[in-house]
């Protein structure tokens, strides 16, 4: 589960000079959102912990090497609390998701800390446990057939919008316990972030202020209708003296939904698109599967994570002391994002770190984060993205790109990386041939 903002690169990012080196690489522009990996090579070569202004105006430090970045991961002298941050750029909307804060979306996971964090993680961790995960597997499976039945026949699809996007959205709204008949509802705003992900951040403040109204409806339509759900889990927690309060409560079936759903579009979105641009790896995929192996498909999913994952830079934290990262004096108050995609391809921590294994066996990425903060949805997202790729390829086994791979658009935004639409054709399926 990842924060995301839908912050758009108008500028390019100014950078403070570098000692000794040539100027750093334009950071945050259209040109850099196609391809990340060069300047963040520079980065983890020439300025590991490195300040720069966002597009946002914000000035951050980005982590870029893999020792530091798991260090900050666990560090608790970051916190997740925007409190911390002696700016105001978190009340202006600068930082975090837009409209949470007038959505008094505030108390949820990605902004609080120990003990608040510990009592709220527990309450909501037993929705995520390999069993609960396990029970889930059939109804994914029946999404991901559901969704490619809808296009199979026609030979062509945008596998962003047509499959990745409502797949996972439809799984979350599932396990929270939100009814068929308002799923669309859902799908309509998480398509409002998706669609504003280059744009104005006004559109996703509308959908949080709409998700907020409804979740705190259906958590008061629930307590007279308690199901095998996990609102109702929550609920359940709440009046067994655990102190959740019907407003974490809501932030809580809030920020599964809007941050846990974008995370699996990418890494169904990036893993297709890194299996197009790497065709041996394909088919060494498709061999596996053909053959009824799962091994291949359980390391490839945890390589795509690492190679090209759905989340680029870490959730916001803030300095609440003055310490030392990475050669660099961090001081108390100061923003440190970690970039995921930079410290998954440190050439000190994985071997050809621009080379994709699928098969790689020593492979500690940090694309679902490290330390408390780890993604609660990892397991989830997990499930969906194997269950889609394997499904994918065995029922349409010559999907291709459908336009030059130079006009694949990415979305601009800071956190999350992943392409705006991912156009595909393929052999057609005949009527009624996966019934």
């Amino acid at each position: 589960m990842h924060e995301q903002t839908s912050a758009a690169p108008e500028e390019p990012a100014a950078d403070q000079s570098v000692d000794g080196a040539a100027p750093p690489p334009t950071l945050f522009d259209w040109e850099f959102a196609t391809d990340p990996y060069p300047a963040y090579a520079w980065l983890r070569e020439h300025a590991p912990v490195h300040r720069t202004t966002l597009p946002s105006g914000v000035e951050a430090w980005l982590v870029t090497r893999y020792a530091d970045a798991r260090q900050a991961l666990a560090d608790q002298r970051l916190s997740k609390n925007p409190a911390h941050h002696e700016g105001s750029a978190h009340a202006k909307g600068r930082t975090g998701i837009p409209g949470e804060r007038k959505a008094e979306l505030m108390t949820h996971l990605l902004n609080i800390d120990p003990p608040d964090h510990t009592r709220l993680r527990r309450l909501v961790s037993k929705a995520f446990t390999p069993r609960r995960v396990a029970e889930f597997i059939p109804r994914v499976q029946g999404l991901t057939d559901h969704l490619i039945d809808q296009f199979a026949e026609k030979g062509e699809a945008d596998l962003i919008h047509e499959f990745a996007f409502p797949l996972p959205i439809y799984a979350i709204c599932e396990m929270l316990g939100v009814p068929r008949e308002d799923q669309d509802d859902f799908r309509d705003w998480a398509g409002m972030m998706i669609r504003h992900g280059g744009g104005p951040r006004g559109g996703v403040a509308r959908s949080v202020k709409q998700m907020r109204t409804y979740l705190g409806e259906l958590i008061h339509r629930k307590r007279d209708d308690l199901g095998d759900d996990l609102i109702s889990d929550l609920i359940r927690a709440s009046d067994h003296g655990d102190h959740l309060t019907e407003a974490e409560a809501t932030a809580m079936a809030f920020i599964l939904l809007f941050a846990g759903f974008e995370t699996t579009v990418n890494l169904i979105g990036n893993g297709v698109h890194s299996l197009f641009m790497n065709p041996e790896q394909r088919e060494r995929l498709q061999l596996s599967l053909a053959a009824g192996e799962s091994g291949l498909l359980a390391t490839g999913v945890e390589e795509l994570l690492r190679y090209d994952g759905p989340v680029e830079l870490a959730t916001w934290r803030f300095a609440t002391e003055p310490f030392e990262l990475g050669g660099q004096a961090i001081a108390a108050g100061d923003p440190v994002l970690v970039v995921l995609a930079a410290a998954d391809r440190d050439p000190e921590r994985f071997e050809d770190p621009d080379t994709l294994d699928l098969s790689r066996a020593d492979n500690q990425h940090l694309g679902y984060g490290h330390g408390i903060h780890y993604c609660l949805g990892a397991p989830l997202a997990r499930l969906e993205g194997q269950t889609a790729l394997a499904t994918l390829l065995t029922r349409l086994p010559d999907l291709e790109l459908a336009v030059p791979v130079g006009e694949l658009r990415w979305r601009g935004g800071l956190i999350m990386r992943g392409l705006r639409t991912l156009p595909v054709r393929f052999t057609a399926e005949s009527k009624h041939q996966n019934s």
